[in-house]
């Protein structure tokens, strides 16, 4: 019989794994609410009216369809299917598609639910997305998307928020890290100063590039969509730019002087560059001009966060869009916000070993016993424990005292309470440390104290 398995780049995960996700959730969660957001879910399907055309080419490609209910070819003509028009045959038997991200079904909640919110509003959202991606390392095709976002607002304090919310998550969570930031309006300016601003999405697209494949292949990416070389050799010294951010922010105004687009930007980077010293921001923040995320929304500043101890991609990203709800009918909606990757994080702390030694979720103590009077003696203890908040469980049937402790030990249980004929006289249990295999007869209130 074949063993059964599950879907390429796809994972299970043990009780042990679980309890480390939820470490890495509830510390994001921890600091999104102490910034005032608030949580939303919506649904893992949505039409894919909704999601097409929003990701670029490529991520219309690494949409996971779902076939309409029924019989799906029944609308179909004989000449459509032997067609074998795959686009077009999609677009007739599938109707919705698992979420790509959370940003646009976040974009179609807001311009759904318009009238019941109010504005600025600060969501967040820790959801499973989906992508038709090829599985490696650091990337799957079903992985958690935790997302902070705020709609309504033009201010840059929301970009500085997100700035420290970042920093606050990763120092919490101990893992070193760089925040790489730039803005579409110098991109744009850097395309419309080489005089090729309709191919600002081909130059960005591989220029975001840059760190996977080197500036040769960029440069031949480039060429390749039909960019001059006199555009491109323009392009090298911007692509090479070194120093401070500052010192970059300084030769980018001269180098963009004449681009109205391109020194918003810049102005706009020195603003947030401004309050993050302010508020003295610990993570180190540099300003990379490669960094494009080659999604199509972002309008302003854009964010990337790696860790600098491990080898991985981004942990984090996001930024500026202006025109997000635009295309479901709703214009003038300003928004920012971003993502953490929480398996890549999951990840980088198993790597470096970062867990907490002890989970939230873990057994504190275990009630072995001999037998049914042992186990009915032993009941009301649990249930008192239980009330008190401390994680108790007890072994339902008189095995072998070996096998009971077993069971502790696998489970890394730091507590049990032996109950026999000895202690049930004295009206309390024998508490054992597992881990120093020190004992002693105990009353409730005792292992309160010493547990709760």
């Amino acid at each position: 019989m074949q063993k059964p398995s599950i879907p390429k780049g796809t994972r299970d995960f043990t009780p042990q794994e679980m309890a480390n996700r939820n470490y890495i959730f509830d510390t994001i969660k921890d600091v999104f609410r102490l910034y005032g957001f608030q949580q939303i879910e919506t649904p893992a399907m949505e039409n894919l009216s909704t999601l097409m055309g929003k990701y670029g080419e490529e991520g219309d490609k690494l949409l996971f369809k779902i076939l309409n209910s029924g019989d799906f070819l029944s609308g179909l003509t004989e000449e459509e299917l032997n067609g074998r028009n795959s686009i077009k045959l999609t677009n007739k038997i599938s109707e919705k598609g698992l979420r790509y991200d959370l940003t646009v079904p976040f974009a179609r909640f807001v311009v759904q639910h318009q009238n019941e919110i109010s504005f600025p509003f600060k969501r967040y959202q820790i959801q499973p997305v989906w992508r038709a991606d090829r599985p490696q390392r650091g990337r799957y095709r079903e992985f958690y998307q935790c997302d902070v976002d705020v709609v309504g607002s033009d201010s840059l304090l929301n970009e500085l928020e997100l700035i420290q919310i970042v920093d606050e998550i990763y120092r919490r969570l101990k893992i070193n890290v760089v925040v790489k930031i730039n803005n579409r309006k110098i991109l744009s300016g850097i395309a419309e100063i080489i005089g090729e601003s309709e191919k600002i999405t081909d130059i960005t697209v591989a220029i975001d590039k840059m760190d996977k494949i080197g500036l040769g292949k960029v440069n031949e990416e480039i060429a390749s969509k039909g960019i001059s070389e006199e555009a491109i050799a323009k392009l090298q010294p911007i692509l090479k730019l070194s120093g401070t951010n500052s010192e970059k922010l300084e030769q980018l105004k001269t180098v963009l002087a004449d681009s109205e687009i391109g020194l918003k930007g810049v102005a706009e980077l020195e603003t947030i560059f401004g309050l993050c010293e302010t508020l003295k921001v610990q993570t180190k923040i540099e300003l990379d001009l490669t960094l494009a995320r080659g999604l199509n929304y972002y309008t302003g500043a854009i964010f990337e966060v790696k860790a600098l101890d491990v080898e991985m991609g981004s942990i984090t990203g996001g930024g500026r869009y202006d025109n997000l709800t635009g295309v479901f009918g709703m214009e003038g909606v300003s928004g920012v916000g971003i993502s953490f990757g929480a398996d890549r994080i999951y990840d980088v702390l198993n790597q470096l070993k970062l867990y907490p030694e002890t989970s939230m979720e873990q057994t504190k103590v275990l009630f072995v016993s001999f037998g049914e009077k042992e186990l009915m003696y032993s009941l009301p203890w649990v249930n008192s424990l239980r009330l008190k908040g401390i994680n108790t469980e007890i072994y339902p049937e008189a095995a072998k005292m070996k096998k009971q402790m077993g069971y502790a030990d696998n489970k890394k249980i730091p507590f049990v309470a032996i109950v026999g004929e000895t202690e049930m006289n004295e009206g309390k249990v024998m508490l054992k440390n597992m881990k120093t295999g020190e004992q002693g007869l105990a009353s409730l209130d005792e292992i309160i104290d010493r547990i709760g």
